[in-house]
């Protein structure tokens, strides 16, 4: 019997939740494609893994059994595909940076550059993945290193902050809020916000502030995969959006304006790599990253505060 490693993190995903609904919106597919790929597992292996009623879902005995198993087939899946990855990666002296939108903003740009000019045999390749899904690049050996948005599940992995900016409201140009110099995020409670089912709910939530100080949620908008689609529902006036500020400076147009949201934590940004040991360049990459950070800092930049 052959399993596909996809079917193994749908079984993970829903022992962990033993929630139907919650497991399938994690792994970003319908709940009825769930139920269909676990019940053709449970008929591969001629056993059931968990009891279902009309209230609750709990793992068979088998089932308990066959998780530390499923976790253990995925984390030696993952770690094959990142050493293989990270090999061919190390003999083409280039690291790939994993990364969301904006990333790391200028910082990330000041640490490409100083890598290169310290290490001029080397290279290196940004590589930018949906809302959210750095992380998951970085744990499938896709890239060496990530700019992660914090927060985010980085367990397993080194991480350590290297930036810390503002969170901007995005809004049409013509928006009555745009003449002021900041905003409060009361002052969004009525406003239709962009979002997006690609990304982990508990990051959504975080950048939406869900719930709101008042304990209302946000009013939420129009959906979107990516910035771009984000950034076109904002200039068209459908929504608003809430982002980094490094955000602000890599996406200006004259149809939008961005305003410091004064009353909630700001983003931080981590720079996370494998706990598994890493190559020279990787390592080379760190060191650049955290001089650049340190200088930063010096300087009173808002990416590295």
């Amino acid at each position: 019997m052959d399993v596909d490693t996809r079917v193994l993190r749908y079984f993970v995903a829903l022992a962990e939740q033993l929630n139907f609904s919650r497991a399938a919106e994690g792994l970003l597919i319908s709940q009825p494609a769930l139920s269909r790929r676990i019940r053709a597992l449970e008929d591969d292996l001629r056993t059931p893994l968990f009891v279902r009623t009309s209230r609750d879902v709990a793992l068979t005995a088998a089932g308990a059994a066959f998780l530390p198993r499923a976790r253990r087939l995925l984390a030696d899946w993952e770690a094959a595909q990142r050493a293989v990855r990270a090999e061919a990666a190390a003999g083409a002296r280039s690291v790939r940076v994993g990364f969301t939108a904006s990333g790391a903003g200028t910082l990330a740009t000041r640490a490409y550059t100083a890598f290169m000019r310290r290490h001029p045999g080397s290279s290196v390749e940004p590589k930018r993945f949906a809302w959210g899904g750095e992380v998951a690049a970085l744990r499938e050996g896709l890239v060496d290193v990530a700019f992660v948005w914090l927060p985010a599940d980085t367990t397993g992995l080194h991480t350590e902050i290297v930036a810390v900016e503002r969170r901007m409201a995005g809004l049409a140009a013509g928006h009555p809020l745009a003449a002021r110099s900041g905003v409060s995020i009361m002052d969004l409670a009525d406003e239709p916000l962009v979002w997006t089912r690609r990304a982990p709910r508990a990051w959504v939530d975080w950048w939406a502030v869900n719930p709101r100080p008042d304990g209302r949620p946000p009013r939420w908008g129009p959906e979107n995969d990516n910035v771009e689609e984000m950034l076109e529902h904002v200039a068209s006036g459908l929504a608003v959006c809430i982002s980094p500020e490094s955000m602000s400076l890599h996406y200006g147009r004259p149809d939008l304006v961005w305003r410091p949201i004064e009353d909630i934590a700001p983003l931080r940004v981590a720079l996370c790599r494998p706990l598994e040991r890493v190559s020279a360049a990787v390592a080379d990459f760190t060191a650049v990253v955290r001089d650049c950070a340190r200088a930063a800092r010096v300087t009173g930049g808002h990416e590295a505060s």
